[in-house]
């Protein structure tokens, strides 16, 4: 029986972002994916948030995607655009990228880290063995590995065999999202009773990208073209003499979350682990740091760096996001609909947008910027991701980047003390940087902090432990998230 160290199911841009994570740690990585090539039906999600950008820098491979999209310096919220040109990063924009680009890209990078991918099979069953995992595919095939992990999307089949539960807000709206041509399209949005119409040029050309609110509650993957002329004449009083349908899938205002994100040698990321409205364009973005989170730790984990016990800050970090996001798009979507009260709602929203305060906090939460994993602590930076300063390595080794520092996923303990003043002991695997930084450090609504005379930096861009000028309490940050 063929066997892996990891194997993830579905490679789509959470299960590559993983399998990229994990094959840079060193560990043998398979996906398993039912299409036979990375061609995406329809365009999907529409681009990627600062964040997913910052991840993408952080591991030497933003400029592949940057070159493809277009950059975008505003953030929409209820119908309004929101300037988001001053958050604090190098990448304050949102890029404007289709999925299908999105996918090619990684899977380009996973190509060249000779990540395995088995394409036109598809899991059937498996069983947690207790020491690795036996997967058996639709064509008979087995597999074994140390963990499966499910990126197979909301309909999840390993999160169903593995008996997770997922529960969460039923749907009380559906939507129907296209593309076509029509002849003389009313661009932008509008509000219905229950939710909205929006239509726009497609990729600037003479096609339309539009979404509309189905006229009751309606299931399904597969919506016919008579379905969407039903919805679009409820919106405008007429099919707008839609033609030339090319693809149209229907979403729903469902918000679901997997109870855990791991059950024995399975774990969940992406859209298996939480779903969710598309408003806000969130989840692609979220899959994507769901991904870096966990590879790392999977890694250090699987090739015996640290215990079982790093596996579960993975739920621990993670869960409060998607919960947070659910919470989040259930309100966007209810910002969505046209009746009286709703647009009045939104009308005070214009006014409390116009703020510094409200829309600096707005444009950093839905950029993914603001995320803290665990307590506040005793500097600001504790827990947050690490900014992309401006640095001078000693040794004469010049300028660089903080970012330019993590491209092979491994551990920097960066110095800005005094050189040869702090020690990785035993933790050969850390990167011991001596640098100066001479600038401010500054965190989304935050604002300025005080810069730290040294700090650990995960894998994954998070900030383990800040020196107050001692080495106080490093070499308990290092065995609890660089392993013994």
């Amino acid at each position: 029986m063929q066997g892996h160290e990891v194997i993830i199911a579905g490679a789509g841009p959470t299960g590559m972002m993983l399998a990229g994570e994990l094959a840079l740690a060193g560990v043998d990585v398979a996906i398993i994916e039912r299409r036979l090539n990375q061609d995406v039906e329809g365009s999907r999600a529409s681009g990627l948030h600062p964040r997913a950008i910052e991840i993408l820098d952080q591991r030497g491979i933003a400029d592949r995607f940057l070159a493809q999209g277009k950059k975008h310096y505003a953030v929409a919220v209820a119908g309004m655009i929101v300037d988001a040109s001053d958050r604090p990063t190098r990448h304050n924009y949102t890029l404007g990228l289709w999925q299908e680009k999105i996918e090619r890209g990684l899977a380009g990078w996973i190509s060249e880290l000779a990540v395995t991918v088995y394409r036109g099979c598809e899991l059937r069953t498996f069983v947690d063995g207790g020491e690795y995992v036996e997967i058996k595919m639709a064509d008979g095939r087995a597999l074994r590995c140390s963990y499966l992990v499910g990126c197979d999307g909301g309909r999840s089949r390993v999160r169903k065999m593995a008996g997770i539960r997922f529960p969460g807000s039923d749907p009380q709206t559906s939507y129907l999202i296209f593309e076509a041509a029509m002849a003389d399209p009313p661009l932008g949005i509008r509000y219905g009773e229950r939710g909205l119409y929006a239509l726009g040029r497609f990729d600037d050309g003479p096609r339309v990208r539009g979404v509309a609110t189905e006229t009751q509650l309606e299931r399904g993957e597969s919506p016919d073209e008579e379905a969407l002329k039903i919805a679009l004449a409820a919106g405008y009083g007429s099919d707008l003499g839609v033609n030339d349908v090319t693809w149209v899938s229907r979403f729903t205002d469902a918000a679901r979350q997997a109870e855990s994100y791991r059950k024995g040698r399975v774990l969940l990321a992406g859209d298996a682990a939480h779903v969710h409205s598309p408003v806000g364009g969130q989840g692609l973005n979220v899959g994507m740091q769901d991904a870096v989170n966990l590879g790392w730790k999977l890694a250090q984990v699987v090739k015996g760096i640290s215990s079982d016990a790093l596996l579960a800050t993975y739920h621990e970090e993670r869960h409060p996001v998607g919960a947070a996001l659910l919470e989040q798009t259930l309100a966007l979507t209810a910002l969505n609909r046209g009746d009286d009260r709703t647009t009045a709602l939104r009308g005070l929203m214009a006014k409390v947008m116009q703020m510094d305060e409200p829309r600096k906090w707005y444009t950093a939460t839905m950029s993914g910027l603001d995320i803290r994993y665990g307590d506040e602590g005793t500097h600001p930076l504790l827990g947050r991701r690490m900014p992309d300063l401006d640095i001078s390595i000693g040794d004469g080794q010049g300028p660089a980047r903080i970012f330019e520092l993590l491209h092979e996923a491994r551990p920097v303990l960066v110095n800005f003390g005094t050189p040869g003043s702090l020690s990785i002991g035993r933790w050969g695997r850390v990167r011991l940087i001596d640098a100066r930084f001479e600038g401010v450090c500054e965190l989304p609504v935050i604002g300025t902090v005080p810069s730290p005379s040294a700090v650990l930096i995960r894998p994954d861009g998070h900030v383990a432990w800040v020196g107050d000028g001692t080495d106080a309490g490093l070499v308990d940050a290092l065995g609890t998230w660089c392993g013994d």
